[in-house]
Parts: structure tokens; C-alpha cells; sequence
């Protein structure tokens, strides 16, 4: 395959000259451009657009690390940051890390040795120490709270609208309700926002034998949902609408009386149920990380979910 010396060598020209006639730079005569394109068609040679735009400082490519595509909330995440990326002429490389400390680590060193421009985190296993060094060798965006940690984040503020759905649910009569949750509080920032809500609002914790832990997709809720059903529950709040709506095809399809619902993400699914949700409004969340992963932003930027009542 030919290269750039090739080309110096059969035009009779240097390799800083073919560079620029190949890069479209000034400085170059009309003679000598003519002479370099010549061997350019004649070798058939393509520019290697890695290479260049390494050379230019940059990749125009965003690394996405995301630990799993089932669940709503890194769908709507990843599509959002995608659709936001392309609009600025970025690439977007999805990274999936299942939660992989390992995983993750080395996509912070492909950060270091630039292969991305920078790295959206929807979420992570790492704790937030290990990673922060690696923002000096590029830019890192968590999609979470990071409190007191000086680094660029967009993230939703999930509580007030958490205790809104324990609210209502309360306000509705349910007494005994069981949860879906993606972890376990001690690894996953909503799954300890959901459980300290159902505190705060029913002043004791929430049983661990109503606590489905795991739940991500549609089939999960449905499998979930028959959990729920030897505890008794006469209610739900899930972390998904989809979810939810599994949870609903389980009760229907053994002919028992279906649970009040909440559900998540304000899915189309929670419309045709017609169930209460809350829209965390994760478009925003991922055009503000992209906006933060070119540089357009810098700093933390909280976005208010939104509580919607139904039913």
C-alpha cells in the first residue's frame, strides 16, 4: 500500500510539501500541487483519516461505556448522546462493560493514549477516585451525581420525584408494596433513591423479601412480577415502564388482580396502561453529556425528572 513517502519519491517532492497538497494547506504552487495529485491518482492513494486527525489533535470520536443496552434508561441515554454527537460531525463508539472494573479501566487507557476524544460514562463500577486521574488525559462525563468529585457530569435529580411515586401510592391505599430495582443500593444511585423515597414516605425500610433485584427489560418484569405475587404485594413500583408492563402481562395472563403501578422513563407502554410514571427526561441528560464531551460545557448539570399522574 502506498504512503506518503511513495509519493515525495515519485514527485520529486518533500514529504512536508506532499502533506500539505494531501491536507489542503497553503503555501503550496499550482505546479507542484499538480505534480503531487498526479502520483496521488496514479497510486491510488487514500489518506489515512485516523492518522490525520490524530496529527490534528484529535479523534472526532466519543466513547460511550455502557454496562448493558435492555434497559430503558441507557437506551434512551446512548440514543440521545448518539443523535447529539452526530449533529456535530462527532463519531460515537459504544463500549459495553457489564459492570467489568477491568473493562472500564482499560477503556481509561485507550482515553490516555487518545483514541477517543473523550468518555460519557451512563454508568460505572469504578469508583469515582480511580477514574478522575484520567481526566488529564482527556474528557471524562459521568451521567450521575458525583457530589463532592470535581468532574463533568449530567445527571438527573431523581429524589423528589421518587418520593412523589411512594406518595402516591400511599395516597391510593397501597400498604404493602414491592419494588423492581436494577442492584443493589450499595452499587446502583437508584435503587438507594428509590428504597430511602419508600423510607421517607412509609417511615420504616422496605422489606429485602419485596426487594426484585436484577429486574432490566420487559421479560424480567414478567418474571418479577410472580415474586411479588407470593408476598402478597398490592403494589408496584418499578424502574421501568416496559418493565411495569410485564409485570401487568403476569398478573393478566394467571387472572389475578393487577397491583397499583408506577413505572419509569414515561414510556409509550405506561400511556396505553395508563399508569403513573416519571420521565427523567434522559434526551436532555445525553445532549447535555455530549455538549460536555466537545467541550461546549464544563462543570455538573442537574436536570429535574418530572412525576406524571395517571389513572
Amino acid at each position: 500500500m502506498a504512503n506518503i513517502h511513495d509519493i515525495a519519491r515519485l514527485s520529486g517532492f518533500s514529504v512536508a510539501t506532499v502533506s500539505r497538497v494531501i491536507n489542503g494547506r497553503p503555501y503550496v504552487s499550482d505546479d507542484a500541487k499538480a505534480a503531487v495529485m498526479k502520483v496521488v491518482r496514479q497510486l491510488d492513494y487514500v489518506p489515512n483519516a485516523m492518522a490525520r486527525d490524530l496529527s490534528a489533535g484529535h479523534t472526532m470520536t466519543i466513547g460511550v461505556v455502557t454496562p448493558m443496552r435492555d434497559h430503558p434508561y441507557f437506551t434512551s441515554l446512548t440514543n440521545s448522546i448518539t443523535r447529539a454527537a452526530f449533529a456535530r460531525g462527532y463519531r460515537v463508539m459504544l463500549l459495553p462493560s457489564q459492570y467489568d472494573q477491568a473493562i472500564e479501566a482499560d477503556y481509561l487507557e485507550q482515553l490516555r493514549m487518545k483514541a477517543y476524544d473523550a468518555l460519557i460514562f451512563t454508568s460505572h463500577a469504578l469508583p469515582l477516585a480511580e477514574i478522575l486521574p484520567y481526566t488529564q488525559a482527556g474528557v471524562v462525563v459521568v451521567c450521575h451525581d458525583p457530589g463532592s468529585v470535581s468532574i463533568n457530569a449530567a445527571f438527573t435529580d431523581r429524589g423528589e420525584t421518587y418520593v412523589e411515586g411512594c406518595q402516591w401510592l400511599k395516597d391510593h391505599g397501597a400498604q404493602k408494596i414491592g419494588m423492581f430495582l436494577p442492584r443493589t443500593a450499595k452499587r446502583s444511585a437508584t435503587s438507594q433513591a428509590m428504597l430511602k423515597a419508600y423510607q421517607q414516605v412509609f417511615g420504616h425500610p422496605l422489606p429485602a423479601k419485596r426487594q426484585v433485584l436484577d429486574v432490566m427489560n420487559n421479560a424480567d418484569g414478567y418474571q418479577a412480577a410472580q415474586k411479588l405475587v407470593a408476598q402478597q404485594v398490592d403494589a408496584i413500583f418499578s424502574n421501568g415502564d416496559d418493565i411495569a408492563a410485564g409485570a401487568v402481562q403476569y398478573y393478566r395472563e394467571h387472572h389475578l388482580t393487577v397491583p397499583l403501578i408506577v413505572g419509569q422513563e414515561n414510556q409509550l407502554s405506561s400511556q396505553l396502561l395508563d399508569i403513573p410514571t416519571i420521565d427523567h427526561h434522559f434526551r436532555v441528560v445525553g445532549e447535555l453529556a455530549l455538549r460536555l464531551a466537545v467541550g461546549e460545557l464544563s462543570g455538573q448539570h442537574q436536570v429535574a425528572s418530572t412525576f406524571i399522574s395517571r389513572g
